[in-house]
C-alpha cells in the first residue's frame, strides 16, 4: 500500500479552514464522576461557540444518548448538533480521532488510523479497556464517508503532532520516545513513519513538555503553530 504522501496528502495546520469539530460527550465515570455536571458547563459552551462558525459531529454511546440528547436541548443546540452514537472509552477525541490530511490537488479528505493505547498502554497506560477508542478512527471514517489509511502498526495521538500545513511537524521527545508508545523503533524511524504519513518533510523534536500531564507530555500542551514560521509557546520561569 502506497503511504499518504506518495499519494500526494499532507496534514494541514490547525490555523487552515476546516469543515467541522468531532468531539465526544463526557461518560466515562473515572474521567468524568458525577455524570459529567461538574464539567458540562464548559462543554456546552465550546459546543455553543463552535456552531456559531461551523458543523459539530458530537460522538455518544448509546448508553448515554437520552442524557446527551438532553443537555443539548437545554442549551438550544440539539437541532444544530449532529450526532453519532458510536461506542468509545473517554472522551479525548483529539486523541482518538482520525488525522485528517488532504490532498489539495483534488480536494480529497482522508483520516489516518493511528493504533491508541490509552497513553502508553502496558507500560504507563491510563486505562485498560481502550478497545472502543483504537477503533474509533476507522468508524469514524466509515461513518463519515472518508477514506482511512491503516497505521495501527504504529502508536499515535492525535495531540502529540502538531503541522505547519507546509511540511514542518512539531512532537516532543518525552511522548513518541516514550516506551509505551513504540520502542521498538528509533527515533529516525519514528520521524520516518511521522513524514509519510502526514506528507511532511521534517520534524523538529522539542526535549519536553509540560512535565505529568498523563500523556508523557503531549506537544499540544506546550506549543503550536500560528502560521508557517510561527509558534505559541507556554513556559514559566517559576
Amino acid at each position: 500500500m502506497t503511504t499518504p504522501k506518495e499519494q500526494g496528502f499532507r496534514m494541514p495546520g490547525e490555523f487552515e479552514p476546516h469543515d467541522a469539530t468531532i468531539m465526544i460527550f463526557p461518560e466515562r465515570p473515572g474521567s468524568w464522576p458525577y455524570d459529567a455536571k461538574p464539567a458540562m458547563p464548559s462543554f456546552v459552551q465550546i459546543w455553543q461557540s463552535i456552531l456559531a462558525d461551523e458543523k459539530l459531529y458530537l460522538v455518544c454511546s448509546e448508553g448515554a444518548l437520552a442524557n446527551c440528547k438532553t443537555v443539548l436541548q437545554d442549551a438550544g443546540i440539539l437541532d444544530q448538533t449532529t450526532v453519532l452514537t458510536i461506542p468509545q472509552n473517554d472522551a479525548w477525541a483529539r486523541d482518538t480521532c482520525p488525522t485528517f490530511v488532504i490532498r489539495p490537488e483534488t480536494e480529497d479528505v482522508s483520516g489516518v488510523d493511528w493504533r491508541f493505547n490509552a497513553w502508553g498502554g502496558d507500560f504507563d497506560g491510563l486505562y485498560a479497556d481502550y478497545a472502543e477508542d483504537n477503533a474509533l478512527a476507522s468508524v469514524l471514517c466509515h461513518t463519515l464517508g472518508y477514506g482511512r489509511f491503516d497505521a495501527q502498526h504504529f502508536v499515535l495521538e492525535g495531540g502529540s503532532v502538531h503541522s505547519d500545513g507546509e511540511g514542518t511537524l512539531l512532537v516532543t521527545e518525552a511522548c513518541l520516545l516514550s516506551q509505551g508508545r513504540n520502542p521498538q523503533l528509533t527515533r529516525e524511524q519514528i520521524g520516518e513513519t511521522l513524514c509519510n504519513y502526514l506528507g511532511a518533510e521534517k520534524v523538529l523534536w522539542l526535549p519536553r513538555g509540560i512535565y505529568n500531564d498523563e500523556t508523557n507530555e503531549h506537544v499540544d500542551n506546550v506549543c503550536a503553530f500560528l502560521r508557517p514560521g510561527e509558534v505559541v509557546l507556554a513556559w514559566t520561569d517559576d
